[in-house]
């Protein structure tokens, strides 16, 4: 059986500001380097880890060298585990996106798999090419532990795959918090998931997205 843990980055400067980053290379807080560290220490504690990937956006890719240090590991930068790509919303606010997308982002917010990024990527492309990619370094690491640090889309959209086979349920997954940690199997060609979202650890380190943004 190969385990994969999925972390979503650190608090960001995007996060701190209420902003859609998508591709936007914002930067990781202090916070988010705690956040990543109380991370590091968890897996540690609970997980071998044989392999750390990461998207190669800096709050993620800091994310991933938290836990890598910890293990003594390099990571791996893999652009395919970037956040969803934001188009015309990349590095906007949640209220102006709302002001100038209203229609688009009501879609986003009450049934996001059928979401869509305006000049950017649809949640069906999204999630094409993030679960592609789990799916290659899992069969890269068979039988292994590896840490993919990733993003909130990505994250919410590999584990309703994983869980369902399907984007059609993905409003019923939440979204992750910062840092936190979702498990998924992978054994004799079937997926299963294990907890989402961990982040009991981090205690009031714990930073989630603004309410709405669901």
């Amino acid at each position: 059986m190969t385990t994969v843990l999925l972390i979503r980055h650190g608090e960001s400067a995007a996060n701190r500001d209420d902003m859609f980053a998508g591709n936007y290379d914002a930067e990781l807080l202090p916070r988010g380097f705690e956040q990543a560290a109380a991370s590091a220490k968890y897996i540690k504690e609970n997980y071998k880890v044989d392999r750390v990937y990461a998207s190669d956006l800096q709050r993620a890719y800091n994310t991933g060298k938290c836990v890598a240090d910890a293990f003594g590991l390099d990571v791996t930068p893999d652009a395919s585990f970037r956040e969803i790509d934001a188009g015309h919303w990349d590095a906007v606010t949640f209220d102006d996106i709302y002001k100038k997308y209203p229609e688009e982002f009501t879609v986003w917010m009450n049934d996001i798999s059928r979401g869509y990024c305006p000049g950017g990527e649809t949640i069906t492309e999204l999630g094409k090419r993030v679960f592609g990619a789990i799916g290659r370094v899992v069969r890269e690491n068979e039988g292994k532990t590896i840490v993919i640090a990733s993003h909130a889309t990505p994250v919410r959209v590999a584990y309703t795959l994983a869980k369902y086979g399907t984007l059609d349920k993905t409003q019923e997954i939440p979204w992750p918090s910062n840092a936190s940690v979702s498990v998924l199997y992978y054994d004799n060609g079937k997926w299963s998931c294990g907890d989402y979202s961990i982040d009991e650890h981090m205690g009031e380190l714990c930073t989630f997205l603004p309410e709405g943004v669901e």
